[in-house]
């Protein structure tokens, strides 16, 4: 199902728009793996990797395609991970697109 989120493309979302109703998020959320919410706002997820070179490498891979659908991150970078933080700031929570690059981001990984 993360497939078909990863073909989607992330639309525009304006001020106004309301986020997201908890039964939808849970639905998309059931789309995804090891991802969870936070604060009913934040869809989150922690990569792990061997190194700092590797993690580092990651978040380059995943900048551009972040860049692509018009949809950033927030991301933490240490040794051996990268944390990945999504919201939509102009509705002040979840939209569809956060879902859609979280499953980018996840192909962009390896599937996992």
């Amino acid at each position: 199902m993360a497939t078909r989120l990863a073909e989607r493309s992330c639309q525009p979302c304006e001020r106004g728009t309301p986020p997201l109703p908890p039964d939808q998020v849970e639905a998309l959320l059931g789309q995804l793996q090891g991802w969870r919410v936070e604060a009913g706002k934040r869809l989150v997820k922690r990569f792990r990797f061997r190194n700092f070179a590797d993690a580092v490498a990651f978040v380059n891979t995943i900048a551009p395609i972040a860049e692509a659908e018009g949809h950033h991150p927030d991301l933490a970078v240490g040794w051996g991970r990268v944390d990945v933080s999504l919201t939509t700031h102009a509705i002040g929570g979840l939209s569809e697109n956060d879902f859609v690059l979280a499953a980018k981001i996840d192909r962009a990984f390896g599937g996992t």
